[in-house]
């Protein structure tokens, strides 16, 4: 009896350690091909901004370490993000010797452009010094959509007992609503896809999926999947859209990238930093995304249809997208809602 009670506590304790392992947060990803065991993740391109940067202007070619094989530098280093995707009154990027001049410079530019403060030029040390670099970028969306969704009543999302607030179309919405959502396909009620139009050049994807694959597959599958769906693609009268609001903040350092020495330098990266602001509601989307990479020296250290219910109240990926680019410049998988939107500044 002993024995068995001591083997039960012993799985007892180990069951403990693996859900201590296996805590759900929100994981920030730096590429759009990473991979994950979080199910609530995010991407955004502003760390590939700067890292394009650090590469381009700095290293002057792929930044390898001494001594380290980083997976992560040599994803980053194919550039697969790049600024071409993004129109330029939407981000701020600059590098150059690290100086407290540099950072009234990055102030006064996303002061004056943007209208916005930094989150985290505060973190890093402003002293100058030999061979001390500073690459910043800032992303910044804001835009509304062509008329503001009804604001629905909370609901569960998924499998969470807690209610969250939606906004959409029912039946008692104005048409002129159904005129803003596109449908790229309609499989079933658990696999479809919408665009939304808005008031710029921004468009906002929805993917109701339970796939849990990369965001660059998740995006390719839904274009796939949009090619080969033959049934209407309006909204139409009899549908119904639910969209849980979203508010989100993270900050992710990537520490995997620091301390290692550069090839062919006497440089290391010391600090490679990005946050996240994301907020969307029924009126529209704000985006604010900071990324920054301090570099040192080495020895520093109307027609009848079956009515649809496009009800994103389980696991689904948002992603967005300039019009005329080919690439989104953000993606978000939501699995679980209600944290996601503890992690939201107020």
């Amino acid at each position: 009896m002993k024995k068995l009670l001591l083997l039960f506590g012993i799985l007892l304790l180990a069951g403990g350690c693996a859900i201590a392992r296996s805590e759900k947060t929100l994981d920030v990803l730096p590429l759009l091909s990473s991979k994950s065991e979080q199910a609530n993740r995010v991407w955004v391109g502003t760390f590939q901004l700067v890292w394009n940067d650090l590469m381009d202007g700095i290293v002057k070619g792929p930044v390898k370490f001494e001594g380290y094989k980083s997976p992560l530098a040599k994803q980053l280093n194919k550039q697969r993000f790049k600024a071409d995707q993004l129109s330029e009154d939407s981000y701020y990027k600059t590098y150059g010797e690290t100086s407290p001049e540099l950072k009234t410079q990055i102030e006064t530019a996303i002061k004056e452009k943007f209208g916005e403060t930094s989150d985290i030029l505060n973190s890093f040390d402003w002293t100058p010094a030999p061979g001390k670099y500073f690459i910043y970028a800032m992303l910044k969306k804001d835009f509304k959509f062509l008329t503001a969704f009804d604001k629905l009543k909370p609901a569960r999302f998924a499998h969470s007992f807690r209610k969250v607030d939606y906004f959409g179309i029912d039946e008692n919405s104005d048409k002129v609503l159904d005129n803003m959502v596109s449908v790229l396909f309609y499989n079933s009620s658990k696999d479809f896809a919408i665009s939304i139009r808005t008031d710029g050049n921004d468009i906002v994807y929805l993917y109701r999926t339970n796939d849990d694959k990369t965001f660059d597959k998740l995006y390719s599958d839904m274009f796939m999947k949009k090619v080969y769906y033959d049934g209407p693609s309006k909204f139409n009268e009899s549908d119904e859209l639910k969209v849980p609001n979203i508010n989100l903040y993270r900050e992710k350092s990537f520490d995997e990238l620091c301390n290692h020495k550069i090839n062919g330098t006497e440089m290391i990266i010391s600090q490679a930093l990005e946050t996240i602001d994301f907020k969307m509601d029924n009126e529209g989307v704000k985006l604010k995304s900071e990324a920054a990479i301090a570099v040192t020296m080495s020895a520093l250290a109307p027609e009848k249809f079956e009515p649809r219910k496009f009800y994103f109240d389980d696991t689904f990926v948002l992603f967005l997208q300039e019009a005329d680019k080919i690439k989104p410049y953000f993606a978000l998988r939501v699995d679980d809602v209600s944290l996601i939107n503890k992690t939201g500044r107020k």
